[in-house]
């Protein structure tokens, strides 16, 4: 093929406008499920405190003499006293007065897509340390920062666990698990798990935190039902979003969650209502002083805390691949 000679082309011309599609495509995962279902609390201070209590052990040789004194007392136990510390967790941005003002595609601030950006950033940030850390709390320093105890440092009475894993020495967020040999995630698991909440309180569990591998590999859990599908629906559905076992005739909602670890060891069956998101300082927005050519200096910060307010209604399946 040729051209005619001296055909102008876009190759040479210079004044040709650019095609900018006037849209922002962001299609990265904003959803934090463990954040969003559990109860809201208000901290008052750094060390964050609550209390819990349980009751004896059921007596099944409890008899009495007629007429009997009593002579001796039952013991009476006090409420166990737990606490967190506050975490603080922030964005920040700058922007500078130029490309505040020239005519951008997509957007016609770039403060505020910037700002919606980093909120939504925060978010996820607070969904990783919450379910996605293997951290115990410390108090912090004048030079370190304190942080809370994320889930996985606080559930220890109702869990599954690969060979050498270990839960942590005590239910009040001090200490760590200890990952062990990694195996793949069964129904079995699960239903271990939920025999030992029902064995431990009269609270059922609704929600369940998976990794997207372990949730792939709950959906071909198959119960005690046979799987029917009608001819004239050509949908083939593959998924389980509820699980009702003998113990939670509720139904026990199946979460993917993205933020929690990445190696897919954890699957936490959760009360929603036995844990809260405790804020010192709800998440805000302030204006910080300008300085130069700046069009807008910017702070997202917030101070919050996770509540476990009885570990024994909630559980995991530990260690898997």
């Amino acid at each position: 093929m040729s051209i005619i000679a001296n055909t102008f082309q876009t190759f040479q011309a210079k004044g040709d406008r650019e095609d900018l599609t006037d849209v922002i495509w962001n299609i990265d995962p904003v959803q934090t499920p463990f954040v969003t279902s559990v109860a809201r609390a208000k901290a008052t201070a750094v060390l964050h405190e609550w209390q819990t209590d349980s009751l004896a052990a059921a007596n099944g040789t409890n008899a009495q003499i007629q007429g009997d004194d009593i002579s001796s007392f039952d013991s009476v136990t006090a409420t166990t006293r737990l606490n967190n510390y506050t975490q603080i967790s922030r964005k920040t941005l700058v922007i500078s007065r130029t490309q505040e003002t020239v005519l951008k595609a997509g957007r016609k601030s770039e403060v505020a897509l910037q700002l919606a950006k980093k909120g939504k950033e925060l978010r996820r940030d607070i969904e990783q340390i919450c379910v996605g850390t293997n951290q115990a709390k410390f108090a912090g320093s004048t030079g370190t920062a304190s942080n809370i105890a994320s889930a996985l440092s606080w559930i220890v009475t109702n869990t599954s666990k690969g060979a050498t894993g270990g839960d942590p020495a005590a239910a009040d967020g001090t200490g760590t698990r200890t990952d062990g040999t990694q195996r793949t995630f069964s129904e079995d698991q699960l239903k271990s798990v939920l025999l030992g909440i029902f064995n431990s309180t009269a609270e059922e569990p609704d929600i369940a935190l998976l990794p997207g591998k372990q949730k792939q590999i709950a959906s071909a859990f198959t119960g005690n039902q046979t799987k029917m599908q009608d001819t004239s629906d050509k949908r083939l559905v593959a998924s389980i979003d509820i699980y009702v076992g003998d113990f939670n005739a509720s139904g026990l909602r199946m979460m993917p969650d993205r933020f929690m670890r990445t190696s897919n060891r954890d699957v936490l069956v959760i009360n929603s209502e036995l844990w809260a998101m405790a804020w010192l300082d709800p998440i805000r927005q302030e204006d910080l002083a300008k300085t130069g050519d700046t069009a807008a200096k910017k702070l997202l910060i917030g101070e919050f805390t996770l509540e476990c307010r009885n570990e024994k209604g909630s559980g995991g399946v530990f260690d898997l691949s």
